[in-house]
């Protein structure tokens, strides 16, 4: 069994604030010590399911987060960026058996964690798919199902962990923490480890409950927070000014979406 793992960190216990994620700074440090043991949890708990190949996409801003030097033998780490439009799902190919999201958080315009947002903080009001205000977990999940590869557990906040099984409604999931404000209720951090590893066991037997159904189109729209960041976007062929501030693609499939979106964003 071959396992593809993509880990942000506004999601995982304790985060609450943008200096907790940022390389380099001195909240930094235990953020990403606890990253890197709820991913370490994930992994423990693929090989006991009998992984024999773990690939880690380290998912957050640098891409340099996890300690690489603490996770299991079998396990391989993607670091920095690729620059191709899978992003952070850089990586992923039809020759895995299951996806894994650790650390993942609730999307821009929805207010379940202090820290959310989709893809772009800085640029991004929120992004939509046919409509729905989407989130990183939506899209990564698109781009596993054009692989043909299921998603079968997810941790983060508990507003995304809800929202989560409307797609994909038999995997499991595990809220370690719920946002209020510019707040977080957090699990401890050892009881979000345990929680971790006996759900992605959990989900791992479910392999094929958890495959996704993708759209036959994805309309994509963007409202940016700068009306000349949406002047700019429009350019992208096929793109189309719908307002102001708002951009709008329709792709034949998440590939051509994903592509689009790395261009206009």
């Amino acid at each position: 069994m071959k396992i593809y793992i993509s880990v942000d960190i506004e999601g995982i216990t304790g985060v609450t604030s943008w200096g907790e994620t940022e390389l380099g700074n001195s909240e930094h440090i235990w953020a990403a010590n606890q990253m890197t043991k709820e991913t370490i949890a994930a992994c423990e708990a693929a090989i006991e399911m009998g992984a024999k190949e773990i690939v880690v996409k380290d998912a957050h801003d640098s891409a340099r987060n996890i300690d690489i030097s603490k996770l299991p033998m079998g396990t391989s780490v993607i670091r920095g960026w690729t620059s191709s439009p899978e992003s952070m799902m850089a990586g992923i190919d039809e020759s895995f058996d299951a996806t894994i999201f650790i650390g993942y958080h609730s999307a821009a315009g929805h207010n379940g964690n202090p820290l959310a947002h989709t893809m772009d903080s800085q640029k991004a009001v929120y992004f939509k798919i046919n409509g729905e205000i989407v989130s990183e977990f939506t899209i990564n999940s698109f781009i596993s199902a054009y692989y043909g590869v299921p998603v079968v557990f997810l941790s983060g906040d508990k507003m995304l962990c809800e929202k989560s099984k409307e797609l994909v409604p038999n995997m499991e999931t595990v809220a370690v923490k719920d946002g209020e404000g510019g707040a977080t209720f957090n699990m401890h951090p050892n009881k979000a480890c345990e929680c971790i590893k006996n759900g992605v066991k959990e989900g791992l037997k479910k392999i094929n409950e958890c495959k996704i159904q993708s759209p036959e189109e994805f309309k994509l729209e963007i409202r940016f927070r700068e009306h000349k960041d949406a002047n700019r976007a429009r350019y992208y062929p096929g793109a189309k000014l719908i307002d102001d501030h708002t951009v709008e693609y329709v792709a034949r499939d998440i590939q051509d979406m994903i592509t689009a979106k790395m261009f206009m964003l």
